[in-house]
């Protein structure tokens, strides 16, 4: 996994409307990335409806947030508009930020393995490095200890 002091690493994958998303598009900002299982499950809504609630405050502070997991594009639109959500989601089935971020790990549920995304977030400062690690995150509290730490 991505540690605090690296440089974040770049990719460019596509919104809920279809346009590419580069990492770099945001450079002079600083990023919470977070990463989620999947669109209308009970815990990531709870967090990408709080991450919404709080995103005016977060762009108040220069702060981009953006929501990646393995999702289509349609998926990513139709969540968007159910919930109201005004930030970035990107779509990523080939796991190539997922992969790049480390955050592609072997779980397990009801004693079955299998691998898929774990649910943590980092933050990136205005120049790309990785300021903050926050793994297994809670999705009802995570926008609002990032929004207290900023």
């Amino acid at each position: 996994m991505i540690s605090v002091g690296d440089k974040a690493p770049e990719f460019v994958l596509k919104d809920r409307d279809g346009r590419d998303v580069a990492l770099s598009d945001f450079i002079g900002k600083r990023v919470v990335l977070y990463f989620y299982p999947r669109d209308n499950t009970p815990g990531c809504t709870r967090q990408a409806c709080a991450f919404s609630g709080l995103y005016q405050r977060f762009k108040e502070k220069n702060v981009e947030v953006i929501g990646v997991s393995r999702d289509s594009v349609e998926s990513h639109r139709k969540f968007s508009e159910k919930h109201g959500l005004g930030f970035i989601l990107l779509s990523d089935p080939e796991l190539v930020a997922i992969k790049a971020f480390g955050v592609w790990k072997e779980k397990k549920l009801y004693g079955k393995t299998s691998f898929g995304v774990v649910r943590t977030t980092f933050v990136i400062d205005e120049n790309g490095k990785v300021e903050r690690v926050m793994p297994k995150v809670k999705p009802d509290t995570n926008a609002a200890e990032i929004l207290a730490e900023l």
